[in-house]
């Protein structure tokens, strides 16, 4: 226990709009260890997002607030800081690389400048000795001639070299915790492969913990050691990276894998075709009765859709919240 550097504890986040609540994130929880990469995934919609907004208490207020649960920092709960404390907190202890660095990134000043300002925001030293780490942050994650793209402006970059300056920001004091949102997403597939193998290697040098959120759950089994699979705001399944896809129990988690394509898949003499999911992930202002995945859920009883199944380990570090997996006991 000695090493949970993060604790979240039935952290719920509500959005308060005229077409009713909208429980964005329900009585979310999840222990975050140093040097542990623990992986959200889950479709658009499903929470990821507004989870790691909430950690950060970065949702609007109105319309977002939260609604309970606490988010432990060391001990420290930052559910409870004020706007100066937790501004004292972002980018100091706890950072977060961002989706889209267009929208994340001033287009009026250079990108050496907004990471030094990031630098000078938490620690005791000049502007001169800021530019300088600035640039010694631009070598460290890859950038060429780190001299001159300090002086360059974020419309001047690539996308590879906007998301390398983003992982610079965050990275400035060394946090103990880094949040990476779907931080390959604009990204081509020969430049994902540089960013990530560039932020897992800095995790282990700086000996952070890092939540990943993302949908590619190839990401996933590559990177993390830990899986969280949200739906409708909640936790519906929690293993390990090995126990989660070795043999997903919630039908949800299943049904995501089998979207997956596979090598095996294109085997003309036993093709393995995909399969879609049928359905949206529902409003999470008009919720249906029971399980929120019931409608759409191929092995759905009519339990599912009276009551909704709490979450329970039914194997050794293995969690899931559906009434099928639980009363067979994790098998089929």
């Amino acid at each position: 226990m000695d090493d949970v550097v993060l604790e979240v504890r039935d952290l719920s986040t509500h959005f308060f709009t005229t077409e009713g609540v909208v429980r964005a994130v329900d009585g979310f929880s999840a222990q975050l260890h140093r040097r542990e990469t623990l992986a959200i995934v889950g479709e658009s919609g499903c929470g990821k997002t507004v989870t790691a907004y909430s950690i950060l208490k970065l949702v609007p207020d109105p319309p977002g607030k939260i609604i309970g649960g606490r988010v432990l920092l060391e001990g420290k709960d930052l559910v409870k800081l004020g706007p100066e404390e937790i501004c004292d907190v972002r980018g100091k202890d706890i950072a977060m690389i961002f989706q889209e660095p267009m929208t994340s990134l001033n287009p009026v000043f250079t990108v050496g400048y907004q990471v030094a300002e990031a630098i000078l925001r938490h620690e005791r030293m000049s502007g001169k000795e800021a530019w300088i780490r600035a640039i010694e942050l631009f070598r460290l994650v890859g950038i060429p001639a780190p001299e001159k793209r300090v002086r360059e402006y974020p419309h001047q970059l690539s996308g590879g070299m906007r998301q390398r300056v983003m992982i610079a920001v965050a990275l400035a004091c060394r946090p103990k915790v880094l949040i990476a949102d779907e931080p390959t997403t604009a990204l081509d597939v020969t430049i994902q492969a540089q960013v990530l193998d560039l932020i897992v290697r800095l995790k282990e040098e700086f000996g952070m913990g890092m939540i990943l959120i993302t949908h590619d759950l190839g990401v996933v089994a590559e990177t993390a050691q830990q899986v969280i699979v949200m739906y409708a705001g909640k936790k519906i399944e929690e293993a390990s990276v090995f126990q989660l896809f070795d043999e997903p129990l919630h039908p949800y988690t299943q049904s995501l894998l089998e979207c997956v394509p596979r090598i095996d898949s294109f085997d003309s003499e036993r093709p393995r075709h995909l399969r879609a999911i049928e359905g949206v992930v529902p409003s999470a202002a008009d919720l249906p009765n029971g399980c929120a995945f019931a409608p759409r859920c191929r092995k759905a009883v009519d339990l599912c859709r009276k009551e909704g199944p709490e979450l329970r380990e039914v194997r050794p570090g293995h969690w899931v919240s559906c009434f099928v997996a639980q009363s067979n006991g994790g098998h089929e």
